[in-house]
């Protein structure tokens, strides 16, 4: 392999790295928090001074904790398909679980920014669209001369 397509494969490589480790990072913090402390989740949420969950409605510690379970249950799938960051196969299955939850989520929240001023529709728009395109990222295989080999689980 030349040393150009070696340095392509293993940016391909650090990307998938770094996508799913932010996508791990977000579900294990948003998951934790909801779960483990859905009222503070509710009230506090995205945190440093911040506060986006109050105007959408009133407080329900049942669909708080069931998005919590489901954040730390995208995180488990993640966690996984970062030790496993070679196989194409699940690291695309990763990506588009993701990718489905991002685009409704974020497609909710663009239509429900009125609730909020300009700095916190901007901070919406920008974080979800980045965990859209995290997401969608995990969809591009990397070149299959990356030099993966079968211990891996490659399959492509």
């Amino acid at each position: 392999m030349t040393a150009g397509v070696a340095g392509v494969a293993g940016l391909g490589t650090r990307m998938r790295y770094g996508s799913l480790g932010l996508l791990a990072v977000v579900g294990l913090y948003t998951g934790g928090w909801a779960y483990f402390s859905p009222a503070g989740w509710y009230a506090n949420f995205p945190g440093l001074g911040l506060s986006w969950l109050p105007q959408l409605g009133p407080y329900n510690e049942h669909l708080a904790k069931d998005a919590g379970a489901m954040f730390l249950a995208l995180a488990v799938l993640t966690l996984v398909a970062l030790r496993q960051v070679r196989n194409t196969r699940l690291v695309q299955t990763t990506g588009a679980v993701w990718l489905v939850f991002n685009v409704l989520h974020f497609s909710y929240h663009v239509q429900h920014l009125d609730m909020y001023g300009t700095r916190d529709q901007v901070l919406n728009v920008v974080f979800l669209a980045v965990l859209v395109l995290l997401a969608a990222g995990l969809l591009v295989p990397v070149s299959a001369s990356s030099g993966s080999s079968g211990r891996h689980g490659d399959p492509r």
